[in-house]
C-alpha cells in the first residue's frame, strides 16, 4: 500500500517521511489523524485547539493523537508564535509515504483512510450541491466525478499514475499553502488507481 501527502514550499524540513513498521501504518488508522495529516502536510502549522475545533474533538484528546504521530515520525513540533501562548503542530516532512508488507496493518489503514477520504468527498459534494445554484456557469462546469475502468499494461499504468501526479503537481508546486492568489479557491481533488486484484488459481491437489 502506498499513499503520498505532500507539503509544499517548506524548506526546514526533509523531504519525505517513509512508514513500514506496522505500529506506525496503524498509527494513521483514525479520522482524527487523516485530518491531522490532511491539515499539515498542506504546509500549513495548527495548534492542538485549531485541530480539535476542526474534529469535533477536545484539546487534550486532540494532544493525545498529536503525540501518537509524533512518536511515528509523522509530525513535529513548530516553532512557537508571537503570543507564545502554545506551540503549533506541523508535518516531519514535504510528502508521507505509506508501505507495508504486513497485510493486517496494510488492510486496517486502508479502510480507515479510504473511508475518512471518501466520507470526506461525500460531505464535500453534498454541501456543493446545496450551493451550486448560486455558482457560475463555469465552477458548475468543473465539478464532478468520474469512474472510469482502465484495461492498460503495467507499462502504460506506470505511465499513467505519472501524469495524473504531474496534473496535480503543476498546480500546488511552489505555491504556499498558507498564502492563497487572489481569485483562487480551494478544489478537492481524489485520485484513485486501483489495480483489479486477479483471483489465484487454486492449487491442484497432489
Amino acid at each position: 500500500m502506498s499513499r503520498t501527502r505532500r507539503r509544499n514550499n517548506q524548506s526546514d524540513v526533509s523531504s519525505e517521511v517513509k512508514l513500514s513498521a506496522p505500529a506506525a501504518v496503524r498509527a494513521l488508522a483514525h479520522p482524527a489523524r487523516l485530518t491531522i495529516v490532511d491539515q499539515l502536510y498542506q504546509g500549513l502549522d495548527r495548534t492542538a485547539s485549531e485541530l480539535a475545533e476542526l474534529t469535533g474533538l477536545s484539546p487534550s484528546a486532540m494532544s493525545y493523537h498529536l503525540r501518537a504521530l509524533q512518536r511515528s515520525g509523522i509530525v513535529v513540533r513548530g516553532e512557537r508564535r508571537g503570543d507564545g501562548r502554545e506551540r503549533p503542530w506541523r508535518a516531519a516532512a514535504r510528502s508521507l509515504t505509506l508501505s507495508s508488507d504486513d497485510p493486517a496493518s496494510t488492510v486496517a489503514a486502508a479502510d480507515v483512510i479510504t473511508g475518512g477520504y471518501l466520507e470526506h468527498l461525500r460531505s464535500e459534494f453534498r454541501r456543493w450541491s446545496l450551493a451550486e445554484a448560486s455558482e457560475s456557469d463555469s465552477w458548475r462546469r468543473v465539478s464532478g466525478i468520474r469512474r472510469s475502468f482502465l484495461w492498460l499494461s503495467e507499462a502504460e499504468a506506470t505511465a499513467a499514475a505519472a501524469e495524473f501526479a504531474a496534473i496535480v503537481d503543476k498546480y500546488t508546486a511552489g505555491r504556499d499553502a498558507a498564502q492563497h492568489p487572489t481569485g483562487t479557491r480551494r478544489l478537492m481533488c481524489l485520485l484513485a488507481l486501483v489495480p483489479e486484484a486477479t483471483e489465484r488459481e487454486p492449487e491442484t491437489p497432489r
